[in-house]
């Protein structure tokens, strides 16, 4: 069984910074491509970016330039660094990691970003 724990979210100001992590229990992290969804309310889940296990990197346009996805293997942890943060950013991010065929996906943390 795999346990996704994110951690990070918050409160900011339009244009401020926040980190996400999120760290995987079990054995198959190192192999797993790791990502971000995003779902705001009244909205449909999104794909904000992902990052395979040899660190190719997928990147939704409208986060392009401002957030940065990144991986350590040694800590089975993903980061999101959020950069330039925006009104429309606000959401709640969940973190996914899909192997195979299969997809697990954390509890999610708020991020809420102020005008």
């Amino acid at each position: 069984q795999v346990h996704l724990v994110e951690s990070g979210g918050g409160l900011v100001q339009a244009g401020g910074s926040l980190r996400l992590s999120c760290t995987a229990s079990g054995s198959i992290f190192n192999i797993a491509t790791m990502g971000w969804n995003r779902q705001a309310p009244g909205k449909q889940r999104e794909l904000v970016a992902t990052i395979t296990s040899r660190s190719t990197t997928l990147y939704t346009n409208s986060v392009k330039g401002r957030f940065t996805i990144s991986r350590d293997n040694d800590k089975n942890t993903v980061y999101l660094q959020m950069n330039s943060l925006k009104p429309e950013d606000t959401a709640v991010y969940y973190c996914t990691m899909q192997v195979g065929s299969i997809t697990y996906r954390g509890q999610g943390t708020q991020v809420t970003v102020s005008s």
